[in-house]
């Protein structure tokens, strides 16, 4: 994996942080179908990575206000345990317009990183299993590929089971 630098008008609020943090990644770009409704999926296949190590950016509700789950797009986000993993009681998917407003991305392009503002944000456990993750770069057909640890270490989250079988 080579440092990668925004070339080509990819450079994003995600690939900014990770470049002024100095961390090693690769940027996947790919072609995409306006018409695609499952993201996450749309990008593994376009780039032969197994849906296990391409991870969705989901934000939901809590008591506290806005957080961020990281999940395999092979699953779904489990709501007790996220909420669990926050100390929160409840968890709910937050409102589309309220979670493009508040990170600044669009949805199905949210990225971890590069947020107005940083939220409190959970990744799946099984991030860790892998040497390197995909997610979105912060616009619907680019991603980034770095080190799970790099991702935990730049967003300050936490790791806990999250995830579930879809």
């Amino acid at each position: 994996m080579s440092k990668s630098k925004s070339k080509g008008g990819q450079g994003t609020p995600a690939t900014v942080a990770l470049a002024q943090a100095k961390v090693d990644f690769t940027l996947h770009p790919y072609e995409h179908d306006a018409g695609a409704q499952a993201y996450g999926e749309e990008a593994a296949d376009a780039l032969g990575v197994p849906y296990g190590q391409i991870f969705k950016t989901l934000v939901a509700e809590v008591e506290d206000g806005l957080a961020v789950a990281v999940v395999p797009v092979a699953g779904k986000l489990d709501l007790k345990a996220f909420a669990a993993a926050l100390r929160s009681k409840r968890a709910a998917m937050a409102d589309a317009a309220k979670v493009e407003r508040v990170t600044g991305y669009v949805v199905g392009g949210i990225s971890p990183l590069g947020q107005r503002r940083r939220l409190p944000t959970v990744i799946d456990a099984s991030a860790l299993d892998f040497a390197t993750i995909y997610f979105s770069a912060g616009r619907r057909g680019l991603q980034i590929e770095t080190a799970p640890a790099e991702l935990v270490r730049l967003t300050g989250a936490i790791t806990a089971p999250i995830g579930k079988a879809g």
